[in-house]
C-alpha cells in the first residue's frame, strides 16, 4: 500500500477528537494533513451539494499555523485542537459570505463572527466551509436551498433531513469531524437520525444566538453533529455560557447532580401508537428500548396525556403558529433596501420592497411569512397566537411534570424515514408532520440528543431515536449518551 493509501486507512480510526488529538501528539498526522484529507473527501463526495462554499485555503493556512503553534507550545494548544468544523449558512463568520441559502441575501458578507463561532476559533479548531440548508432553516429535507438540495449520501435519491441536511451529510462523509447547526424544531436531529449520525440540541440559552440568523427568536438554538457525544460535549463546554450580545443566553450555572446508571426513562404511549409512524421505525424504537432494559434502565410507557386526551396533536399546529409568526417579524428586515438583494425590476419605494422580496424568497419562506402574519393580524392574535401560547405552556408544563419521576424521555426522532426527493414537496402539510417528534424540546427549552438506533427493517436506512433531559442537563445528557 503506498504512503497515502495508508494515510486514508487511518483516517478511518479519527472518528473521535481524542484519538487524532493522540494522534497529533505522537506525530502520526499534523493539522495540514488531517485538513487535506478533509478536502480530498469534499472533493469525492461535492456531488451531493453538501457544501456551498469550501475554504480550502484558508484551512489549510490555519491548519499550518496550527502546527506552527504546537512544535513551539505544545502546552498550549486548545481544547479543539484537530476539530475540523463545518459551519451552517446561517451563522455568521467574519469577511465570508453568509446566505441562510436564501437568494435575499446574495453576496452578503457578514462584517462579524457569531460568539460561537469566535469561541470555537479561540479553542483552536479549523472551519472547513458552508455547509447547504434548508433557507433560513425553513425545512425538513434540505430541497429548499437557492443553491439546490442535499443528496443523502447513503442513497443520494433520498432526502437528508434538514434545515441542517448539509451539515449532517458533511460528517456523513468524513469531510469534517462535527458540524455546527441550528435546531429551531429538530433541525439538527431529524438530519443526524437521517444520515446515521449523532445530533445535539441544547438548553435553549446555553450557546448564545449571536450571529445565528434568526428564524423563531425563543426556538432556535446553535447545535452540533457528529460521530460521538464526547465529541459533541467537547464543543458545547467551548460555545456554552453568558454573552453580552445574547440577552437570553444562560447567565446561570447548569443544575449540579448527574443521570443514574441505571436511569429511568419515559416513553409516551402516545408517540409509539401513534397513527403516523412507519412500523418499521417503531420496531426499531422498541427494539432499542429493550436494549436500554438489557442494560439494567428502567423504561416505562406512560402517557403524554394522563386525561386521555389528545394532546400530542396540538404540538405541531402550536409550533408553527408560534415559529412562523417569529419569523414573519424577524424576515421583515429583508427589504432589499439595506443589505442583500434588490431587484433589478424596482422603479420606487413600494416595488422595490415588493419585487425584492418576492424574487429573493423561496415559496416555502414566503408560505411561513405570510401564516406568521395572518396570526399575528388583528382579529386573529388572540384566537390564534395567544392559544399556541397557552398551548405552548401547557406542553412544557407536562414535559417537566415527568422529569419529576424520570431522569429521560425517549421518543422517535422521525415518523418516517427518509423520503424520495419531491415525495412530500406538494403537501406542506406532511412536511410539518415529520416534525411531531422533535419540536417538543424546542417548545420546552430542553436538551434532546439524536442517537442512530439502528437500520429499518425494510429498506435499511438508519433509524434514531431521541433522549431528552430536564432542562441544563446537557452536559450529563451526553455523557449518558456515551455510556450506551
Amino acid at each position: 500500500m503506498t504512503a497515502a493509501g495508508i494515510f486514508a486507512a487511518s483516517m478511518q480510526k479519527f472518528r473521535s477528537l481524542s484519538s487524532i488529538q493522540a494522534a497529533l501528539r505522537v506525530g502520526t498526522v499534523n493539522c495540514r494533513s488531517l485538513v487535506e484529507h478533509y478536502l480530498q473527501q469534499t472533493e469525492q463526495y461535492s456531488h451531493l451539494n453538501a457544501y456551498v462554499e469550501v475554504w480550502a485555503e484558508e484551512a489549510l493556512d490555519r491548519a499550518d499555523r496550527l502546527d506552527a503553534k504546537f512544535r513551539e507550545h505544545p502546552g498550549a494548544m486548545g481544547p479543539l485542537f484537530g476539530a475540523v468544523l463545518s459551519l451552517k449558512d446561517n451563522i455568521c463568520y467574519a469577511g465570508h459570505e453568509v446566505t441562510a441559502a436564501s437568494k435575499i441575501l446574495e453576496g452578503f458578507v457578514s462584517i462579524y463572527s457569531a460568539t460561537a463561532v469566535e469561541r470555537v476559533l479561540a479553542a483552536d479548531a479549523i472551519l472547513i466551509g458552508r455547509s447547504n440548508c434548508d433557507q433560513f432553516g425553513m425545512g425538513s429535507s434540505n430541497e429548499n436551498s437557492v443553491y439546490g438540495p442535499v443528496r443523502n449520501a447513503l442513497d443520494p435519491e433520498r432526502v437528508p433531513g434538514g434545515s441542517s441536511g448539509g451539515g449532517a451529510v458533511s460528517v456523513q462523509t468524513d469531510t469534517c469531524l462535527l458540524a455546527l447547526g441550528s435546531d429551531t424544531g429538530g433541525s439538527v436531529r431529524q438530519p443526524a437520525a437521517f444520515c446515521g449520525i449523532w445530533g445535539f440540541k441544547p438548553t435553549y440559552g446555553r450557546i448564545s444566538r449571536h450571529g445565528l440568523i434568526a428564524y423563531g427568536s425563543s426556538f432556535d438554538q446553535i447545535g452540533m453533529m457528529g460521530h460521538n457525544p464526547a465529541d459533541m460535549a467537547a464543543l458545547l463546554r467551548v460555545m456554552e455560557g453568558p454573552d453580552g450580545f445574547d440577552s437570553t443566553a444562560a447567565l446561570t450555572q447548569p443544575p449540579a447532580g448527574t443521570i443514574p446508571h441505571p436511569a429511568s426513562i419515559a416513553c409516551f404511549s402516545e408517540t409509539i401508537g401513534h397513527r403516523g409512524l412507519e412500523a418499521g421505525i417503531r420496531d426499531v424504537t422498541l427494539d432499542f428500548m429493550e436494549r436500554l432494559r438489557a442494560a439494567g434502565h428502567t423504561v416505562d410507557e406512560i402517557p403524554f396525556d394522563p386525561g386521555g386526551g389528545d394532546l400530542l396533536d396540538y404540538v405541531i399546529p402550536a409550533y408553527y403558529v408560534l415559529s412562523t409568526a417569529e419569523a414573519s417579524s424577524n424576515l421583515a428586515r429583508y427589504d432589499g433596501i439595506r443589505y442583500g438583494y434588490r431587484s433589478p425590476r424596482a422603479r420606487n419605494l413600494e416595488e422595490t420592497y415588493l419585487f425584492s422580496r418576492t424574487e429573493g424568497f423561496s415559496e416555502e419562506v414566503k408560505r411561513r411569512i405570510l401564516l406568521g402574519t395572518f396570526v399575528l393580524s388583528s382579529g386573529y392574535y388572540d384566537a390564534y397566537y395567544n392559544k399556541a401560547q397557552q398551548v405552548r405552556a401547557i406542553l412544557r408544563r407536562r414535559m417537566l411534570e415527568v422529569f419529576n419521576s424520570y431522569d429521560l424521555i425517549l421518543m422517535p426522532a422521525s415518523p418516517t424515514a427518509p423520503w424520495r426527493f419531491g415525495e412530500k414537496s406538494d403537501d406542506p402539510v406532511a412536511m410539518y408532520l415529520s416534525d411531531i417528534y422533535t419540536v417538543l424540546a424546542n417548545l420546552a427549552g430542553i436538551p434532546a440528543l439524536a442517537i442512530p438506533a439502528g437500520n429499518h427493517p425494510e429498506n435499511g436506512l438508519p433509524v434514531g431515536v431521541q433522549l431528552m433531559a430536564a432542562p441544563g442537563m446537557d452536559e450529563n445528557l451526553l455523557a449518558f449518551g456515551g455510556g450506551l
